[in-house]
């Protein structure tokens, strides 16, 4: 299922690469739950794909907040509590999904950008490394950005099978949708952006 699937190296977001739109993939886009997926980790989620080809894919979940888990935590936890902070950008922590959850990953707007930094698209990139979260903290990070601990994972082929069971609707991603829209808005949004309403779900394909 979905929230177990362990990648190896080559499945690390690291090795993301830039949406291929001809390749029949899925990366750079959303992927909003179903009604029909009742998990609790997933239940009305979006998902940002952040690298999808033949081996499997990853992503991070853009609408699920971890509201017991402090950004301050984190920052003592990682020896950055020294720091001078700006409190205007301290992020929420939000649950990115269940593999390797003690992991952070910022997914962000390319107006900055570092070494590690995958380029997804111009829209979006991701770091995961703490000199992001400095930045953030201390006001000189990337205008737009999600934090996240833990991933989404899917095995070979396993999510065009999610998908053709109707567990995931994909669209494509918006950049105000993700960033600048309130996080318990955003799937319903989303499905206001596509111009469908919850009741008629049940009846999408999933083949946005």
């Amino acid at each position: 299922m979905t929230d177990t699937t362990e990648h190896d190296d080559k499945q690390n977001p690291r090795d993301a690469r830039i949406l291929d739109t001809h390749s029949g993939y899925l990366s750079g886009r959303l992927l909003l739950a179903m009604p029909s997926l009742r998990d609790g980790g997933f239940e009305k989620s979006l998902i940002y794909v952040c690298s999808h080809d033949a081996r499997g894919a990853m992503g991070i979940v853009i609408n699920q907040p971890l509201k017991s888990v402090e950004f301050g935590d984190i920052l003592s936890q990682l020896k950055l509590d020294g720091i001078e902070i700006d409190p205007r950008h301290l992020p929420d922590v939000h649950f990115g999904g269940p593999v390797e959850i003690t992991r952070g990953f910022v997914l962000h707007s390319t107006d900055r950008v570092h070494n590690d930094t995958v380029i997804l698209d111009k829209n979006f990139g991701i770091t995961a490394t703490v000199e992001i979260l400095q930045d953030i903290v201390t006001g000189c990070g990337p205008q737009k950005s999600i934090f996240a601990l833990g991933y989404s994972g899917w095995g070979a082929g396993q999510l065009e099978q999610e998908i053709h069971d109707n567990v995931w609707l994909p669209l494509d991603a918006d950049p105000g949708l993700i960033f600048n829209t309130a996080v318990d808005e955003k799937w319903d949004r989303a499905l206001e952006n596509l111009g469908i309403s919850p009741a008629r779900l049940s009846t999408v394909s999933g083949n946005a």
